[in-house]
């Protein structure tokens, strides 16, 4: 049985009108009241960046040091989602991690479909290099869509010679654009967010065209060689539960560094509920600990 708060952000999230009957903006609209709802406590210092022509952000809590960064990917399927919308677990995610969080707004489908995210990404990810910050004080962190988007674009990294990130964080990482995991039909009946018949429709979407197996789209199909130290969360409610583990399995035999926590009874980026869930704030304090263990320098607070 779900907790009280865990019950309270599922009758949220189901009170919504189904996804199916919104448009693209409306759906839009409705994750920043959302977000608005769960509410935004944690006290930061925000600055808005131009990021090689990528809109963004600096987050930064009062404990975070300058000479650290993490680059933050938000979710909501490659067509939802804003640095707006996605503020709080930024600014939660810089507390714990004592780092400045660039909070970065990609460009969405269908308006730009693939490969559009991933051209953002790594262009961010080039303009933190470009202010000097080591490599190895650096991380890459998404949610979602915003998880895959984070090993398609560490995949470009590689492949473009770009030093890599000391580490990953992947929460609930969508990486199968076919939405054939196992879990798919097995977690049907518990998870309250994601169904595969309109996740299909959404990957179409931001496809708009290519195969679902392109790697750098679907980056479950891609070589993952090479790529740092990295933790992945989902909760074992999800839909996308085998995405996750299916990812983990690849990575392990690529010979990544690879760790794969699955959170009991929890649902799709649970962490992004923090303010009323308290296992949320428990997860962004687990994605604390493994970035500063991998960082390569003190952090404020030590």
């Amino acid at each position: 049985m779900p907790s009280k708060e865990l019950q309270a952000v599922i009758d949220l999230l189901t009170s919504r009108q189904q996804a199916s009957k919104l448009t693209i903006q409306d759906a839009r609209a409705g994750k920043t009241i959302i977000m608005r709802n769960i509410g935004c406590d944690t006290q930061v210092d925000v600055t808005s960046v131009d990021a090689n022509g990528v809109l963004a952000e600096w987050v930064a809590a009062p404990n975070a040091n300058d000479n650290c960064a993490v680059l933050f990917l938000h979710g909501g399927a490659y067509i939802l989602g804003s640095i707006e919308s996605n503020r709080e677990l930024a600014a939660r995610i810089s507390k714990s991690t004592r780092s400045r969080v660039l909070n970065i707004e990609y460009r969405l489908a269908p308006e730009n479909p693939f490969l559009a995210a991933v051209e953002d990404a790594t262009d961010a990810y080039r303009w933190v290099l470009d202010q000097g910050i080591d490599p190895a004080q650096i991380a890459i962190a998404g949610a979602s869509a915003g998880g895959g988007l984070t090993v398609a674009a560490l995949v470009s990294f590689r492949d473009s010679g770009s030093p890599m990130p000391a580490c990953a964080v992947c929460i609930s990482p969508w990486v199968d654009l076919e939405c054939i995991g196992e879990t798919m039909t097995s977690k049907a009946s518990v998870d309250p967010m994601i169904q595969r018949d309109g996740l299909v429709g959404i990957a179409n979407i931001y496809l708009n065209g290519p195969d679902p197996r392109t790697p750098l789209a679907a980056p479950l199909h891609v070589d993952l060689t090479g790529l740092p130290p990295t933790l992945v969360l989902v909760g074992t409610w999800e839909t996308l539960l085998s995405d996750s583990t299916r990812l983990v399995e690849k990575a392990e035999s690529a010979g990544v560094d690879v760790t794969l926590e699955q959170w009991d009874e929890m649902i799709h980026v649970w962490p992004i509920y923090a303010p009323v869930l308290p296992e949320g704030q428990q997860a962004i304090d687990r994605i604390g600990e493994f970035v500063r263990q991998h960082q390569n320098v003190a952090t404020a607070a030590d």
